[in-house]
């Protein structure tokens, strides 16, 4: 049944889904998405499950979120960012990188299992509540910005898992979602490439949105980029650098995972 339903959530609106989903919780109770127990009430993990899943805490790099596996009583920054210069102020991922937290964003990218987005951005969401950082986002009411997929992806999978992503943490924190970015040419697969060749291959590739014109006409202090995974914050980068050109004066990211 759930098969059916993620079927019919491509079909609707985001309030439609919302509906969708209480309907099909009545007549079939959901089980946990992780260990499979039957679930009561409106969630896709068991407490279990949604405990179990390892979050970052401090100490981590200022920069990226990866974790120090030490003793450390400062802020510190990782090998991997030090003597680098990105557009964002900083990135915030929720989760470690392990098997239950990415097969949670496979079966929502890849299975399309849409009802699990509300869980994932209530994990994202988590940041903004450990994180003081994150504390002038939620007071100026800063609005999330997905990433955007191309046209051609978000054809073949009929939805953007960042801005699914992004609506769930929306509802945790009451922030504003606005699409204000476009991608502008498909850069295809970059698992397989260095972090030098992710921003080459990603340079020109996004621009402003109608809805980002619009946004950047109101002047905003600053915008939280949402995505589902960091790996090596390229994409991101490349985000922030389109979005700095036009005048943004801040711009933070938070994911669901640090890859």
């Amino acid at each position: 049944m759930q098969v059916y339903f993620n079927a019919l959530a491509n079909c609707l609106g985001h309030a439609g889904r919302r509906i969708g989903a209480c309907v099909i919780d009545l007549l079939y109770p959901p089980d946990c998405a992780l260990c499979g127990v039957r679930l009561h009430g409106h969630h896709s993990l068991c407490e279990a499950c949604a405990g179990d899943l390892p979050r970052i805490v401090e100490p981590f790099c200022q920069t990226c979120g990866m974790t120090y596996q030490g003793i450390i009583d400062h802020a510190f920054e990782c090998p991997n960012c030090s003597g680098l210069s990105f557009a964002f102020e900083f990135a915030r991922p929720a989760m470690h990188k392990d098997t239950g937290t990415l097969d949670l964003i496979h079966q929502l990218k890849y299975q399309r299992s849409l009802h699990l987005a509300h869980e994932l951005g209530k994990l994202a969401a988590e940041s903004f509540q450990n994180d003081p950082r994150l504390a002038i986002a939620l007071a100026e009411k800063w609005p999330l910005i997905p990433v955007p997929l191309h046209r051609s992806r978000l054809i073949h999978r009929h939805f953007n898992q960042a801005e699914e992503i992004a609506l769930g943490i929306s509802h945790q924190t009451g922030l504003p979602v606005i699409p204000a970015l476009r991608r502008t040419r498909d850069t295809g697969t970059q698992t397989r490439l260095s972090r030098k060749q992710r921003m080459k291959n990603l340079q020109g590739s996004f621009e402003i949105s109608k809805a980002g014109e619009n946004l950047i006409g109101k002047n905003p202090h600053g915008v939280v980029l949402i995505d589902d995974v960091l790996t090596t914050g390229s994409t991101v980068n490349e985000c922030a650098k389109t979005l700095s050109r036009e005048g943004i004066r801040k711009v933070v990211v938070v994911t669901v995972m640090r890859g």
